[in-house]
């Protein structure tokens, strides 16, 4: 498991601690050496899940050609999680990241919806592409 450094933003940060398992109030609902997935706690859709790394990355901007394998990691954790949850239409899910400013959390996670037919509506412009508000969301 990968260990919180002294840089004083992983030690406060909410992922940082739920993927170093020191937050004991979210259910880890997968993981391995390198993420973690759990409830998203302000669903936007029946099954809403993040999937995050053990490793600080701050947002989606701070990605590299390196992080390539990370990142496809992070979907098939994503849509693995969607299938033992009972999910079967893998065409009506949404994977995807907010970019900085409209991310609530300064740790890269991917937010990982199904159906996205049913994105609640109060919320939906957070997570369809082309909205007014900027995302990299995508459908499937």
């Amino acid at each position: 498991m990968t260990e919180l450094n002294s840089d004083s933003s992983t030690e406060t940060c909410i992922f940082c601690l739920i993927a170093n398992d020191q937050d004991h109030n979210t259910e880890v609902i997968k993981a391995n050496k390198e993420l973690v997935c759990f409830r998203d706690i302000v669903p936007a859709a029946p099954h809403h899940y993040l999937v995050v790394p053990k490793e600080h990355i701050p947002d989606c901007l701070s990605l590299h050609a390196g992080h390539v394998d990370l990142v496809k990691m992070m979907a098939k954790m994503g849509t693995a999680v969607l299938h033992d949850q009972g999910v079967s239409d893998m065409k009506d899910i949404s994977l995807g990241f907010h970019q900085p400013p409209y991310t609530s959390v300064a740790h890269l996670h991917l937010h990982v919806l199904a159906p996205a037919s049913q994105i609640y509506k109060d919320v939906e412009y957070k997570f369809i592409p082309n909205s007014y508000r900027k995302n990299v969301f995508g459908r499937n």
